[in-house]
């Protein structure tokens, strides 16, 4: 290939070409609303029927659309108001954007995910022989996310990140023969360093030892060349999603997800990433409330598979997965788990739905925690109605807000909800980064996924659902320890605001399924 050839093909890369459209529509807009102005002021009323025609068009495509009706609204406005801008944002941000070869990718890495998970023993059938509601929910995970019940595992529940980090550091200690890490966030500190560590010395001894980070989520934190750095140490290493263009849709799915499997014998999940606020090391919000979970036994297998099919397809490589299962027998009696995951491109909201189906299938009561509470109108109705019904529907929140927006938003839901029945606290002591649901002493989900539309819509997430586990009662004990640190919110407290945040929280309210 000729240079020449080379050089125009960089010119005309997806990304270059986006900036071109972007530009070329700022030009267009601000000149659509000058030009008309100085020019053609005789003919104004007719050039606002162009652009009305052109507006009413494009929001035509997208109401026709399959998306979720409250991220069509905010899109629907911004095009209204600006016509050729709003609709070159749309193309660029609001489509989601899978090349032939992703779409591509996407199948072969959700074939061989399938494949492999229904591979080994599961129980839902049991499960459905012992409580046919619970099936419901179970039911869903193993058809419509490939998410099988699995027994002869335990787990130990972690209310808080500096409680897990020492159990994690011992189970690396002990790998035998592979280490698969996948983090949100990660940043160099006490945490990072101590983790890196053992992995190193596990590379050195011939470990399969591999390591994965978004990019985004790691901007500011993670060193430039980490990557370098880790590969130098024989660890395998990537970016998820590398960023190089804010034109680039691609970043807005993120992989939110925090995976640790040793061995496919012990797994790890939960809220915490690899940074020092994480672990009470660094101070940034006040006391950081977080939790996490580990899990022996054949439930890790699932755990296991999301993290080599999404390598796999990610970094264009290939792997036997079932060199990847367990390397122990197991003989537990704790309870039933369900690990699962969560794709941006499948159009399965399961994170969504698990949580919808714990509110609306709860018998006595559901207790949340959540660092952001970002709400459709599915989600209110559900929560609103569980407690116009009876049951005792919590929730607990930041007390000191990790980003001011996010909180206000949180906080614009509380009327609705409280007026309703539902009890709302803010975790007094700081930020409250767990996310987790418990129900009727029962069943409980610990993991990734935020209540909020970036959690449940664009990110790749996961999380574990467990039905009559010690974990179930260990969830619930640290719910009720953390409560007493809670200030309640209350109806009159709740209406309080100032003038400005009256005015701002309906439009962030409007805007909020594009954060």
């Amino acid at each position: 290939m000729s240079k020449e050839k080379v050089h125009r093909k960089r010119i005309l890369s997806p990304r270059t070409i986006k900036f071109i459209a972007f530009a070329i529509a700022v030009i267009i807009q601000l000149a659509v609303l000058l030009v008309p102005y100085l020019f053609f002021r005789d003919y104004l009323k007719h050039i606002n029927w162009i652009f009305e025609i052109v507006s009413f068009i494009i929001v035509l495509y997208i109401v026709k659309s399959d998306i979720n009706p409250v991220y069509k609204i905010p899109w629907i406005v911004i095009i209204f108001v600006f016509p050729i801008f709003g609709g070159v944002l749309y193309l660029i941000y609001g489509v989601r954007h899978f090349g032939k070869k992703e779409v591509a990718k996407a199948m072969k890495m959700s074939k061989d995910y399938k494949q492999a998970i229904r591979s080994r023993q599961y129980y839902n059938d049991e499960l459905r022989m012992i409580d046919e509601q619970i099936s419901v929910q179970t039911d869903y995970l193993f058809n419509k996310v490939d998410a099988p019940v699995y027994r002869n595992t335990c787990a130990e529940f972690f209310p808080l990140g500096e409680d897990m980090l020492p159990v994690m550091l011992e189970e690396l200690r002990k790998a035998e023969k592979f280490i698969f890490m996948e983090y949100f966030i990660i940043e160099r500190g006490e945490m990072l360093d101590s983790i890196v560590e053992i992995l190193e010395e596990k590379a050195a001894k011939g470990l399969d030892v591999r390591f994965m980070y978004d990019s985004f989520g790691s901007i500011l934190k993670a060193p430039g060349d980490f990557v370098r750095q880790m590969r130098a140490k024989g660890i395998k290493c990537y970016e998820f999603n590398t960023f190089r263009s804010i034109l680039d849709s691609r970043y807005n799915n993120r992989d939110h997800r925090k995976i640790c499997v040793i061995d496919g014998n012990v797994g790890f999940t939960g809220g915490v990433n690899l940074a020092d606020e994480y672990i009470n090391r660094k101070v940034v919000y006040g006391h950081w409330k977080d939790t996490a979970i580990m899990i022996k036994g054949e439930a890790v297998w699932s755990l296991t598979t999301m993290f080599v099919t999404l390598w796999d397809s990610s970094f264009n490589q290939t792997d036997n997965l079932y060199d990847y299962i367990p390397t122990k027998e197991f003989n537990y009696n704790d309870g039933y788990f369900a690990p699962y995951t969560d794709y941006p491109f499948d159009n399965e909201p399961a994170g969504k739905t698990v949580y919808y189906n714990m509110i609306n299938r709860a018998n006595d009561y559901v207790y949340i925690m959540t660092p952001y509470l970002i709400l459709d109108n599915v989600m209110i109705t559900a929560l609103a109605n569980a407690a116009k019904n009876g049951i005792d529907v919590r929730i607990i929140t930041p007390g000191v807000p990790d980003k001011k927006i996010a909180y206000m938003l949180t906080q614009s839901y509380y009327e609705v909800l409280i007026k309703a029945g539902v009890k709302i606290y803010e975790y007094t002591p700081g930020f409250v980064h767990a996310k987790i649901f418990v129900s009727d002493d029962e069943t409980a989900v610990v993991g990734t996924i935020n209540l909020d539309y970036r959690s449940l819509t664009h990110h790749f997430e996961n999380a574990i659902w467990m039905y009559k586990s010690g974990a179930v009662k260990a969830v619930l004990d640290d719910y009720r320890d953390t409560l007493d640190k809670c200030r309640v919110v209350t109806l009159e407290t709740a209406r309080k605001k100032s003038f400005i945040k009256r005015l701002l929280m309906p439009v962030l309210r409007l805007f909020s399924p594009m954060f």
